[in-house]
């Protein structure tokens, strides 16, 4: 079991509705805005877990099954974004991200060594640009974007603020296979036409020397180096549909070849036929009535050449950021969820805005979900995870939010029964 705590705060002028956060951090230039925009959402947890920490409870279950738990502090994002519209079309929006609370790291004397200098790491974290894009808008169906982006692939990725998902933490089943959020620098074309919104991206590959088992493609975006390599390309393309009242519906898909995608491909003639080639394919909804909110979604990814990837990470020196783990062919990922408002019962506090959501969640994930034969198959990398627990809104920024969940693992793993508390904000400072 484990109990979370999370707090969000930001200090603000003026907030907006949530929805209105949401809509705009998307990049939605047709919503009327002053010029200068400024907005922020933040985390804060305590996890308490009644279950092992080690990281071999999953390579040996039977010794750690029983193992005691362990507590942690966290500061899972802290955000500031900002945005100008310099006029005649052009726009320009940035975020900024701590992860974890950021890094922290100084030059101290150590007395005990003879007054040597010495670099100490005091908080562990990172500092990420997650946007930061300049956009010209030409009509209301066409729009040019080139900069940081959000890749818009799945439910996660355009929906990640705290207030756009019932659990304490980001959908974990989308978090694990992919990356989470995904972002990189890239072009994209955007418009609205009709009740259809589409968004098609070009962008830098993936790095299949970063593939892995636990997380499939999941830490790929993210490169070590202090740039991005692009010795291939990939493309991204998203549809959305808003004919139903209340009800958006959603596909998306994502190709490229991720072989040699890296600091120092080897082009050594066996790898010749070798890709890397990674195709994702999503569905996803979210509806809003009255009362009743209800999210889903489906993510299905392939990887080609996955046991020749394998072999090549698994002969990288151990200096190398490559995992050398084992990697899968496929990977799959679904949930959904859905609350509702018993306020609705309750006129007074209906008419404040006030909401409480109760709700349910279901996720089916394995990041291991095919392999090719001879490759070892993770069997923990396979669960399900059921969450029950409410939602309290005192305002359309503020959640309060407490759940209770359990991930149903194969014999003999734990299955990680956790309770967690939270509050969360997201807004702008500027309407």
């Amino acid at each position: 079991m484990r109990i979370v705590l999370v707090i969000v705060f930001s200090v603000v002028c003026r907030a907006v509705p949530a929805q209105e956060a949401v809509r705009a951090e998307v990049g939605d230039s047709l919503v009327p805005r002053p010029a200068l925009t400024l907005g922020g959402y933040g985390e804060v947890a305590y996890t308490r877990n009644f279950y092992s920490g080690s990281p071999f409870r999953y390579m040996k279950p039977e010794s750690q099954k029983d193992a005691p738990g362990h507590g942690r502090f966290d500061m899972p994002h802290v955000v500031f974004f900002a945005g100008y519209d310099f006029g005649r079309g052009w726009r320009m929006s940035s975020e900024i991200e701590f992860e974890h609370g950021g890094t922290e790291s100084a030059m101290e004397v150590e007395a005990e060594e003879g007054g040597e200098y010495e670099q100490e790491v005091e908080r562990g974290g990172e500092v990420v640009l997650e946007q930061f894009w300049i956009e010209k808008t030409i009509s209301r169906g066409l729009n040019i974007r080139a900069g940081h982006l959000i890749v818009p692939v799945g439910l996660t990725n355009g929906n990640h603020l705290p207030t756009q998902f019932f659990t304490v933490y980001r959908p974990e089943g989308e978090r694990t296979i992919l990356p989470c959020t995904w972002h990189e620098t890239g072009i994209s074309l955007w418009g609205r036409l009709g009740a259809w919104r589409y968004e098609a991206m070009l962008l830098p590959a993936l790095d299949s020397e970063l593939f892995g088992s636990d997380r499939w493609i999941g830490n790929a975006s993210a490169s070590p180096y202090e740039f991005r390599i692009a010795n291939r390309y990939a493309g991204a393309l998203r549809v959305d549909n808003y004919s139903a009242p209340g009800l958006r519906m959603g596909v998306s898909v994502y190709y490229g070849e991720s072989f040699r995608n890296s600091l120092m491909p080897s082009y050594a003639e066996k790898y010749d036929r070798v890709k890397g080639a990674v195709s994702i394919g999503s569905f996803d909804f979210e509806y809003r009535g009255r009362a009743l909110t209800a999210r889903g979604y489906f993510d299905y990814g392939h990887l080609s050449d996955a046991m020749n990837i394998y072999a090549y990470n698994r002969s990288l020196p151990n200096q190398s950021p490559s995992p050398r783990t084992a990697v899968a062919s496929a990977a799959l990922a679904s949930g959904v969820e859905a609350g509702y408002d018993v306020f609705t019962f309750v006129p007074a506090l209906a008419a404040r805005h006030a909401g409480m959501y109760l709700f349910g969640r279901y996720e089916y994930y394995d990041s291991m979900y095919e392999t090719p034969g001879g490759m070892p198959d993770e069997k923990w990398c396979a669960r399900q995870r059921i969450v029950v627990g409410l939602n309290y809104f005192p305002t359309g920024d503020v959640v309060v939010k407490a759940e209770y969940g359990v991930s149903l693992l194969e014999a003999p793993f734990n299955h990680e029964p956790g309770l967690s508390i939270g509050i969360a904000y997201a807004g702008f400072f500027t309407r």
